[in-house]
């Protein structure tokens, strides 16, 4: 490595020591970044040649006031969204203001009283708690008579089939997949392993509808969870399909007839997806779309440099840096509040924006206890940027996800890392 490259590295605050054992770790990760790359070829490709079939033109990016009528680009965008995922049709609007909203907007279009919904994969997010009424809230679901149920995973992580063929009765309406860990440490499901849970349910009851939570999982693989069955797929625009340029919004993509319900939820019915204008961020969500490949393989890149690091440190990560990469996020159980701290005031101190700022657990809404979230984006809240956050509670974890560049995620880990060698949390080997 060129001195020039370790002094601008000790100029930003990471001792040669530090940098010096990243080095030695990214000396063996050169196969699993070629192949991530090779995925992103792959998933390019795919983007481009959709937005190449449904013709995208500069008339996209012209935007709309108002009831939002006839908004090509609008239009466009969602035909290009279906095309990549495979599906009939989508839903995407700046309108969805995060992805519990557009899983909240999904859950609720798609059912009605006395519905169930069920989870195989164990507790939802945090966030979703209170939209199915897990937790009072008002306004959930359980509030409308929509009941919830759960089979947890086997303690290796496997599907509990026996139990899930038993919770499926006459009221299962909708099965909700969270692709992604949450505030878990559990591993993230393959969209494989998701095609094969939704046969195993379709051959059960047909007609049941098989929803994915796909946030931090598009583009990890070349196949999304609609090219394996599922019904639904849904995510955030402020996450990986955003590319780092989209500033709201959300997705949904999947059969027309449940598309089709959450328009008329996300509006009115009898407006659904004619409406809704597109106030100027056609061009941003077309280019983040397109962008999208790449950014995602220097998040993975990141994750992967992460895990290594961190389990070279003595810690307990998942996935570990052996594993195939199913979403972008990489959890750290760090094992006391004072090493989570350190570990996300180091990855504020590497962002762009706000790397001035402490930050200092808060009582978020939807979450179980104080939160702390190091995030110095340029769009509020977006995940697909450098991030890292983790509640304060047993066994404290630290979830770390993001960098539109890979430089970016790895100056983050390393100053996260140097951060907890101040703090006396940790030594190097």
């Amino acid at each position: 490595m060129s001195e020039e490259v370790h002094k601008i590295y000790e100029q930003m605050g990471i001792r040669k020591e530090v940098f010096d054992f990243g080095d030695r770790i990214l000396g063996g990760l050169t196969e699993r970044f070629r192949k991530i790359d090779e995925i992103a070829e792959v998933c390019q490709m795919k983007v481009l040649s959709a937005m190449q079939k449904n013709r995208v033109n500069e008339q996209c990016f012209e935007t709309s006031t108002g009831y939002g009528y006839n908004d090509l680009g609008r239009e466009i965008l969602e035909s290009v969204y279906a095309s990549v995922f495979h599906a009939e049709d989508a839903l995407v609007r700046a309108q969805i203001t995060c992805g519990t909203h557009a899983l909240a907007l999904a859950l609720s279009a798609n059912t009605r009283p006395g519905d169930e919904i069920l989870s195989p994969v164990g507790k939802p997010y945090d966030t979703l708690e209170g939209v199915i009424g897990i937790q009072p809230a008002k306004g959930s679901l359980a509030e409308y008579g929509v009941t919830y149920r759960q089979v947890d995973l086997l303690a290796d992580g496997a599907f509990d089939y026996e139990g899930i063929r038993a919770a499926i009765n006459e009221r299962t309406k909708l099965v909700e997949i969270q692709r992604s860990k949450g505030y878990q440490t559990r591993p993230t499901l393959s969209v494989a392993r998701i095609g094969e849970l939704i046969a195993f349910i379709k051959q059960i009851k047909p007609d049941v509808i098989c929803m994915v939570d796909n946030c931090y999982g598009e583009f990890v693989e070349t196949m999304e969870p609609t090219d394996v069955g599922a019904d639904l797929c849904v995510g955030s625009l402020i996450k990986n399909p955003g590319g780092g340029l989209a500033p709201s919004g959300g997705y949904i993509v999947g059969k027309k007839e449940y598309v089709e319900q959450c328009a008329y939820r996300l509006s009115a019915p009898g407006l659904g997806k004619e409406v809704g204008a597109s106030f100027n961020v056609n061009r941003s969500l077309f280019q983040g779309l397109f962008l999208a490949p790449t950014v995602v393989a220097g998040a993975l890149k990141g994750a992967i440099f992460a895990a290594r690091i961190f389990e070279e440190l003595g810690f307990f990560v998942v996935p570990d840096g052996t594993k195939e990469r199913y979403d972008i996020i990489q959890a750290v159980t760090l094992g006391k509040p004072e090493a989570v701290l350190a570990f996300c005031r180091g990855i504020q101190a590497a962002a762009p924006v706000d790397s001035y700022v402490v930050p200092e657990p808060w009582a978020m809404p939807g979450y179980h206890s104080d939160v702390i979230m190091a995030a110095g984006a340029f769009f509020q809240g977006s995940s697909i940027e450098l991030s890292a956050d983790g509640p304060l509670e047993e066994p404290y974890a630290v979830y770390f996800q993001g960098g539109l560049t890979w430089y970016h995620a790895k100056v983050g880990i390393l100053m996260a890392l140097e951060y907890m060698l101040r703090e006396h949390v940790t030594q190097l080997p």
